[in-house]
């Protein structure tokens, strides 16, 4: 079940544009980590999946993504259509993809356990790498023609920003299994 304030389109509007900004702001906020960027977007395009479920959630990542392509700064590194190019885009459309999953696995239960909204969480940083590093690889190698391999790939897409993205796997479960309650019980 998603939320109950779905049902309330304007509240809708604004929690969504809520998201949308909090994953800006997210992009900006960058954990000093030796050779890979790690920001705070990730914990908050969960959080969207985990309170505002799959539609709601995803649609936040979508308002996200369309602001910064239109050219307003947004991403970690800018924004414009041509960012489309940059071989870290496929995070975000991961982000997109992963908030769906995130947000369809913990609606299945109106009030989820901290073990689902962990396996939602893990289910959505499973799609954000897979699609984050396919993309990585491809645009590195076929079009800025600055080649990658594969061990490279993993090394510094992958095992070096995943303790952090798990971290946040878990800090996430725990604030949604904190808010989901209290959004529902705001909404009556």
């Amino acid at each position: 079940m998603s939320l109950a304030i779905v049902k309330n389109r304007t509240a809708s509007l604004i929690i969504c544009a809520l998201f949308s900004a909090l994953i800006a702001v997210g992009a900006f906020i960058k954990v000093p980590i030796p050779a890979v960027p790690f920001t705070l977007q990730f914990l908050f395009t969960t959080l969207a999946g985990l309170l505002l479920g799959a539609r709601l959630g995803s649609l936040s990542v979508a308002v996200y993504i369309a602001v910064g392509l239109l050219g307003i700064p947004v991403f970690t590194q800018g924004g414009g259509i041509g960012y489309i190019l940059q071989p870290t885009f496929g995070y975000i459309i991961g982000f997109y993809l992963g908030t769906y999953i995130t947000g369809a696995i913990a609606q299945t239960s109106s009030q989820p356990t901290v073990k689902r909204l962990l396996i939602a969480n893990f289910a959505g940083l499973a799609v954000v790498y897979l699609v984050g590093m396919i993309y990585y690889y491809v645009v590195a190698n076929y079009y800025i023609q600055q080649p990658i391999g594969i061990w490279p790939l993993i090394l510094y897409c992958f095992i070096l920003a995943l303790p952090g993205d798990i971290a946040i796997c878990f800090v996430s479960a725990f604030l949604g299994k904190r808010l989901i309650p209290i959004l529902n019980r705001g909404v009556r």
